[in-house]
């Protein structure tokens, strides 16, 4: 058996028993990644209303002052 063969035989396992012990921190911070994108659409969602509101109150404040 070629040496190198063994080692590529042994780098395989190593990555695959490595990804293995990752994978319930994985399901973890997958949860997580799903909360904060809905936050962060919660988040966009309010600010664009807030950016809209603030327009609308600035238009309103120079209306006020053009009188």
């Amino acid at each position: 058996m070629n040496a190198a063969t063994l080692h590529n035989w042994t780098k395989t396992a190593e990555r695959t028993e490595g990804s293995r012990a990752a994978a319930p921190a994985r399901a973890g911070e997958s949860e997580e990644v799903k909360t904060l994108r809905r936050e962060n659409a919660e988040l966009r969602r309010a600010n664009e209303i807030l950016k809209i509101a603030s327009a609308f109150f600035a238009q309103a404040e120079l209306d006020r002052r053009l009188k």
